[in-house]
């Protein structure tokens, strides 16, 4: 590619950038970030990571934006770069989509050790970027830009910035009458795909997110794992059952049983897909359980596969957990004995544990008999705050 065409996407990726007034949370931390490290932002597609780089390229005149998938076959890198630094007094490269260059980590290495210039890179492809992380050592920080909080949503949609809450406000209601009034919006956010930021442009999202799923499953996966094309079968086999399935019981064990793949490559499965977001692992709470993790969709991906009454169990959870992702809180899910009931989680938080229980209006708490913790919460489907429950959409509020 010659240096006319790297000069115009630029400036068309500045323009790209311009398009956009809202910012996304992390936004202000890349801004206030400082120090030689480079600095990778992960996420899943879609998930708006190429507009914050464009976005942080109108910033200065000294930072220059590249797209990895634009390059050409046997353009250098090294070479582009250095000839910016040199003759264009580029002080920031921005490498969107790190993960179309063979050699990355080494290219990264190579211009931290001799350039005097920050990269800011981002990658859909977040298992090689934590690979790559690890073998570079002091050199990177990773950060994650995930799908919308429903804090966030309610800050692009609406146009109303709410503070985030703490669970300690939650359990005490200390909230404002804002909080609670946005969650008007809240089933649009949750089962309609405005969980997803491409969906600000996108009216039907989840056609989109299946278009992802195809991305993740088909390229990202085997380009970084060496998965063969009949494996990705499988991996097509366990976000359907887990779609079309109840959220209880899914697990290594289940997937391995049900779709006749042997347990260690589920393991491996699961762990490609965690690390595209496309679901989570929860480990168990306890001693003397087996200590396989409880597996959840991430949301709304749960959607391709089922939109009737029969979700909305798997969604709420996949919510909850996605929250808790989002926020950084420890969580557990609580696992008795066969026929036991127990609530759904266990939160650990710098006030100690609070033992959780997820579902729709009418959820109780005949689950938390014989609960030896003493915070105990209900998160309920509701719009409003009801009796020893609080609405679910509160949690998206900690984030």
């Amino acid at each position: 590619m010659s240096l006319k065409s790297i000069l115009e996407l630029h400036s068309l990726a500045k323009d790209a950038g311009r398009k956009y007034k809202h910012h996304r949370d992390l936004f202000t931390q890349l801004l206030e970030d400082s120090g030689k490290h480079f600095t990778g932002i992960v996420g899943p597609r879609g998930a708006g990571k190429t507009i914050l780089l464009q976005q942080y390229a109108l910033q200065d005149e000294r930072v220059f934006y590249l797209s990895a998938d634009t390059l050409e076959p046997g353009d250098n890198l090294w070479e582009i770069v250095s000839l910016l630094v040199e003759h264009y007094k580029v002080t920031t490269i921005l490498i969107d989509e790190i993960h179309f260059l063979s050699g990355a980590t080494a290219l990264l290495k190579k211009i931290y050790d001799f350039l005097d210039v920050r990269v800011i890179f981002s990658s859909s492809v977040a298992l090689s970027m934590h690979s790559s992380a690890y073998d570079l050592s002091r050199r990177v920080k990773l950060l994650e830009l995930r799908n919308f909080s429903f804090r966030e949503y309610v800050g692009f949609k609406l146009g109303i910035e709410l503070p985030r809450l703490d669970m300690v406000a939650l359990e005490k209601g200390e909230w404002s009458v804002s909080h609670l009034e946005c969650g008007r919006v809240f089933d649009e956010y949750l089962l309609k795909g405005g969980i997803l930021p491409l969906a600000l442009d996108e009216p039907d999202a989840l056609s989109i997110l299946g278009s992802i799923v195809d991305k993740v499953v088909l390229r990202d996966i085997p380009m970084v794992d060496k998965v063969t094309l009949p494996e990705t079968e499988h991996i097509y086999n366990i976000l359907r059952f887990m779609g079309r399935s109840s959220i209880d019981g899914i697990s290594y064990s289940s997937l391995s049983s049900n779709l006749g793949i042997t347990k260690y490559k589920v393991k491996q499965y699961v762990n490609s897909l965690e690390k595209a977001f496309l679901l989570h692992r929860v480990m168990p709470e306890g001693t003397n359980v087996l200590r396989e993790p409880k597996i959840i969709m991430a949301p709304p991906l749960r959607l391709l596969y089922k939109r009737d009454e029969s979700a909305l169990g798997g969604i709420r959870e996949d919510f909850f957990v996605e929250s808790m992702r989002q926020s950084g809180i420890d969580i557990s899910y609580l696992k008795g004995t066969r026929g036991q009931k127990t609530p759904d989680y266990l939160i650990r938080d710098a006030q100690g544990k609070l033992v959780v229980e997820i579902g729709g209006k009418g959820k109780g708490r005949e689950q938390f008999k014989g609960i030896n913790v003493e915070r105990k919460l209900i998160f309920a489907h509701t719009d409003i705050p009801l009796k020893g429950k609080i609405p679910l959409f509160m949690a998206g509020y900690l984030a």
